[in-house]
Formats: C-alpha cells, structure tokens, sequence
C-alpha cells in the first residue's frame, strides 16, 4: 500500500515548530510553517539539551546532529552543590559517559543557534513568515486558517500549535486564558570562561542550590567551551516583564545572592550585563487535540526551567507526533494518530510539568534515567485511544 501523504500546517516556527516540520518532512509528507515574526531572530535563552533531547534531534539526520554539535558545548558532569557551604550534594557523569549509558551526550547550545541548525535543514520556501493566526475552522474537507493579514490557507489534513505559552491555536481549541505569574524572575548572563576558571567544575552544568526552592544559581559552558552562561532565580511578586531582551541591574543581581558561597558570587562578580524576565506557567491540559487540530511543547505543557525540560520535551513531542502522523493509512485517520499522540505525551510531560515547578529534581542525588533514557524515537506507538469529541 502506498504511503498517505498529508498536508500538514505547523503554527509557531521555534524549536518544536521545526523539529516537527523536519521529522514529517522526512517522511515524506508536505509541510508548512506558519511563523508570526518577519524573520528569525537570534533572541532567547541558552538551552541545556540531555541525552533525551539530543537522541530526539539525532535522528532528525545527520546534518542536524552535525550542527548542533559544531556550536555547542558538551559537560562534564551534572553537579548539585548547596548554596552557602559549597557542599556537594550530587554528581553524574556526563559527557562520553552520558553517550555510552543513554546513546546521546548532554550538550549546551544558544537557542538561536539550535534553531538555525531546524531551519537550515528544511526547505525555506516552506515557511510562511508574518503569519498570525486570526481564525481555525474544520470541515470535512480539513483544517483552514486565515491570518491577521487577510489571508487563508486551506485543505489542510492536520494544524499543530507549536505557537509558545500565550498559543493562538490553543485559545482557539479551548477558549481565551492568561499564563500565571510564578512570582519568580530569572536573570541570565553569558561570560568569557576566562574571567571564572577558576570556579571549581567550570566545564560541568553546577546547579547551586538556595534556601528556598524559587533561589538558585545555575551554570553551563557554552561555545564548545569558550563561554559561561549563567541563570539565577528568586522570587520577586513585583517583576512582571516577561520579555527575554529586557535589561536587568547587575547590582540587583549580586545583591540577590550576596550570601552564597565566595564560589557562586564569583560567577556573578564576572558579569558586566545581565537580561532579566519574569517566568509564567500554566496547569497541565485535559486535553491536547480536537479533531485534526493538536498542540506541541509550550503551546501543551509550558513549565519552569528547573528540570532543564522545556526544550527537550518540544523536541521529543516534534517527534511522537511526526511518528503517529506517519502511521495513518489515510487522511481520515489524522485524528486518530493526534488522540495517539497525545495519549503517549500527556503522562510524561505533566510529570515533569509538574516535577519542574516542585523544583527538587536531582538536588541530593537519585535517578535521573527516567528523563535521559527515555527514546522518543523508539518508545512503543501508542494503543488505540478514545476520540475526544469536540
């Protein structure tokens, strides 16, 4: 039988956005991005990719696997140390260790980077750039979508949000809401390794851990070393600002932190600038799809940075997806691969969903092969799952 070949719409070109559209690509099938900027832009934060993330992007080809590595870093070790004594609470191995034991190392890239890795490797005159999502209606004959700019795209088999925390497609699927404040803002600085070598374990991901669970410190190499980057967290109810450029005060930033250890206030002491934002969440979702309409990464489960997951989770959801999608015998079966999809995501990402906002993952040691190891492009495909109805 030949294979179905669906025309697929992904709103949201980002990371999961095109992880997705490189892995339905691959199989064949014809995809478009619709991206609501004019451009790429090299904005947001630096990303830590474990062995779960990295094994997802692998196997989106070898030019993929290729770039990412070209610019980033890989650790040595993943470190947990206590913010005033200095103690170590925690070490794993990572780097070959972490190759050997989960098939893909731990690497730490720019954002901007890992995205340009996505869109080189898939076809440019595939994206559709300033392109918001005014309205989405669904017929028999599929999915359309008109943008803000008056235009439509019609016929579509299946229409994936990959389109970030404040999603379109997810207030069109489940009515208007706002992402909640967490109270807690994060700065975040990028330095020459030079100025904090000696730092004890300056090439490992070190995550110091504060007094209260919304307090830590966290660095990683970057630039296959060259750099460190540097995120810091506490709470702060006034800071509202959830852009990733805006300026912060180095000086607010260090006297946050004035009583940690001399090693943790050495990273801080390096930096001459620092971006500041505050961090949103939402609950987990009941639901992902409705009929031939689905959700990916944060636009489903968008989540605080305490597990080092939100990326990962974009990518390995890219992949599930582009896996159910690639098993419908017909168009007709779209809906029934996005239940599918969604009944293979939704456990793991509400767990670390919610574990990331509990923020005590791996602080005194334990099992992190729950995260690593898990395979997305091997995990068993999903039994029949019941159809929502809409």
């Amino acid at each position: 039988m030949a294979k179905t070949r669906l025309k697929i719409g992904i709103v949201g070109g980002g990371i999961g956005g095109l992880a997705a559209a490189n892995a339905l690509h691959g199989s064949g099938h014809e995809v478009t991005v619709f991206e609501q900027s004019k451009q790429y832009l090299r904005v947001g934060a630096d990303i830590n990719l474990t062995p779960n993330a990295v094994r997802a992007l692998d196997g989106l080809g070898a030019g993929i696997a290729a770039a990412v590595r070209a610019s980033a870093a890989r650790p040595t070790h993943r470190i947990s140390r206590t913010w005033d004594s200095g103690e170590e609470t925690s070490r794993l191995t990572m780097g070959d260790e972490a190759e050997r034991q989960y098939g893909a190392p731990q690497l730490t890239i720019h954002r901007a980077d890992l995205l340009a890795a996505l869109a080189d490797a898939f076809p440019a005159d595939q994206v559709q750039f300033a392109k918001r999502v005014s309205h989405i209606a669904q017929t028999e004959a599929g999915v359309s979508v008109e943008f803000a700019d008056g235009s439509r795209f019609d016929g579509l088999d299946a229409l994936i949000g990959s389109d970030g925390i404040h999603s379109v497609v997810r207030s069109a699927l489940y009515g208007a809401e706002s992402p909640r404040f967490t109270g807690v803002v994060a700065f975040r600085a990028v330095v020459p390794t030079e100025r904090v070598r000696d730092v004890p374990d300056i090439a490992a991901f070190t995550k110091w851990w504060g007094p209260t669970s919304d307090s830590q410190i966290v660095t990683f190499p970057l630039n296959q070393g060259r750099d460190t980057f540097i995120f810091a967290t506490t709470a702060q109810e006034s800071w509202h600002e959830e852009s990733w450029t805006t300026e912060g005060s180095v000086a607010e930033l260090r006297g946050f932190y004035a009583s940690f250890h001399p090693h943790a206030r050495a990273l801080l002491e390096a930096c001459d600038s620092v971006l500041k934002t505050a961090l949103y969440e939402r609950d987990p979702l009941p639901h992902w799809s409705q009929g031939r309409v689905s959700l990916l990464g944060d636009a489903s489960h968008p989540m605080m940075p305490f597990m080092a997951q939100g990326a990962g989770m974009a990518i390995e959801d890219a992949v599930v997806l582009a896996r159910n999608l690639d098993a419908a015998q017909s168009a007709a079966d779209v809906p029934q691969a996005l239940q599918n999809y969604e009944a293979m995501r939704k456990e793991r990402t509400s767990q670390i969903q919610i574990g990331s906002r509990g923020n005590n993952w791996l602080r005194a040691g334990g099992n992190a092969d729950w995260v690593y190891g898990y395979d997305a492009w091997k995990v068993p495909l999903a039994a029949k799952a019941e159809a929502q109805v809409s």
